[in-house]
């Protein structure tokens, strides 16, 4: 395939992403008011959409296949680790929220585990697809047939779908702030002396 139609694909794969950065740049600009893992995030975001831009630029500047894959490749690394940051703010901020419940007496956020392995899961396979597809373009790309490069990295993504999928089936979905207080029995009756 060649560079002009790859640097087309990712620029509208890149446009098409606004629903995720246009909300990301936003985070940002809110600064302190948001919390450290969701500004992380933030930065993950428009480090990955980034990262997509400017392989389409080099798809477009360069022949060789080695600048677009070493970007992709130095993208993918940065993100992974700034989403790995912004999993670590976010477990931190649930324990401290599941302390300062438990100090109220109130039963605590939901365990947010799953959420960090399926966050894991889909990074992992999108970074392994990314990997796989740099490598398989820059040793095979003029004797390999295009069906055979792209199968292994959608076979990883795919894969990495089903098991995220098979993962979030089983979390319980419960709405963000207070937990609802167990009601007491009795507590409803007042019984007022005649």
């Amino acid at each position: 395939m060649s560079h002009p139609v790859l640097a087309l694909g990712a620029a509208a794969v890149t446009a098409a992403g606004s629903v995720w950065y246009l909300p990301a740049l936003a985070d940002l600009r809110a600064g302190a008011d948001r919390p450290a893992s969701r500004r992380t995030g933030a930065v993950a975001c428009l480090s990955g959409w980034t990262t997509a831009a400017a392989v389409a630029v080099l798809l477009l500047l360069t022949d060789s296949w080695w600048p677009p894959c070493a970007a992709a490749l130095a993208g993918a690394t940065a993100t992974t680790g700034l989403w790995t940051r912004a999993a670590i703010h976010r477990r931190r901020g649930a324990r401290e929220a599941a302390r300062l419940w438990a100090q109220l007496g109130w039963f605590g956020p939901p365990d947010r585990s799953r959420t960090a392995f399926v966050a894991v899961v889909l990074t992992g396979g999108l970074v392994a697809a990314t990997t796989t597809t740099a490598v398989l373009w820059a040793h095979g790309q003029d004797t390999v047939p295009l069906w055979l490069t792209t199968a292994p990295p959608l076979t990883l993504v795919a894969l990495s779908l089903a098991l995220a999928l098979t993962a979030t089936r089983r979390t319980r979905h419960r709405e963000h702030g207070a937990p609802v207080r167990p009601a007491r029995q009795g507590s409803e009756r007042h019984d007022v002396p005649g």
